[in-house]
């Protein structure tokens, strides 16, 4: 999951560069990145040119990982 957060962050560093997504590496990062940016862009408008689905898209990321966390280490502590 630490590997898709870093994806996403260097997606949006591309972002900011003309023609970047243009680029192998832009083009294969969106094919991994926009599948789980797209419900978030359905939900949360852009403020003019500022898109904030992606923050709100990382933040669920991260809960979902330490949910994950949570649930394996009741479960090894159980056992």
């Amino acid at each position: 999951m630490e590997i898709y957060y870093f994806m996403i962050i260097g997606y949006l560093v591309l972002s900011w560069f003309p023609n970047a997504r243009d680029s192998f590496i832009g083009g294969l990062l969106a094919k991994l990145v926009e599948p789980y940016l797209r419900p978030f862009r359905k939900i949360i408008p852009s403020i003019g040119p500022i898109d904030l689905s992606p923050i709100v898209a990382l933040i669920a990321l991260r809960f979902v990982v330490l949910g994950i966390v949570a649930v394996l280490d009741f479960i090894v502590g159980v056992f």
